[in-house]
């Protein structure tokens, strides 16, 4: 069976234009991730993807993972309360593009609907347009959470391209 899977990328062009989400809670925090640390890249993935068929990287050796985390062109953050880990977003700086991926985004299931996502894209935002950007992008698909999508365009971010693909269900 043959399955259409509808794909969205979006930008944000202007820190001006971020529809920013406060904080929901004041014992929140986020952290830089060292490069050392790509077992937590590799949970987030794995936890929040299972759901959402993110499957690319289950393949991946520790080895691939180490070498991914090296870029220093990628910048992981992890969302905390307290020492709980919540959710995570991988940056990645294009410097002749001048501009920002945000590559993968998420928070773990248990943390939905707390305000929590808003508050870490717009945080994601943020730090994308740190560095001497144009832009932050983001690409999601239908495949993805159904909030996904509707919080990228409440903090402003605008569907620049998208596109339909095919494939063998799973």
């Amino acid at each position: 069976m043959i399955e259409k899977i509808d794909r969205y990328y979006l930008e944000i062009t202007s820190i001006d234009k971020l529809k920013d989400k406060q904080k929901p809670i004041d014992n929140l925090k986020i952290d830089l991730l060292k490069s050392e640390n790509f077992e937590l890249n590799k949970f987030f993935y794995k936890q929040i993807g299972k759901k959402y068929q993110w499957v690319d990287r289950l393949v991946w050796s520790d080895t691939t993972w180490q070498k991914y985390t090296a870029n220093k062109n990628l910048k992981t953050y992890v969302l905390k309360e307290n020492n709980n880990l919540i959710g995570y977003f991988e940056l990645i700086y294009n410097n002749e593009a001048f501009d920002c991926e945000i590559a993968y985004f998420g928070i773990l299931e248990e943390f939905f609907s707390k305000g929590y996502g808003g508050y870490l894209l717009s945080e994601a935002i943020k730090l994308g347009f740190q560095s001497d950007v144009k832009r932050v992008w983001v690409h999601t698909c239908s495949l993805d959470h159904p909030n996904a999508i509707l919080n990228y365009k409440s903090r402003g971010m605008q569907v620049f391209k998208n596109e339909i693909l095919k494939r063998q269900a799973i």
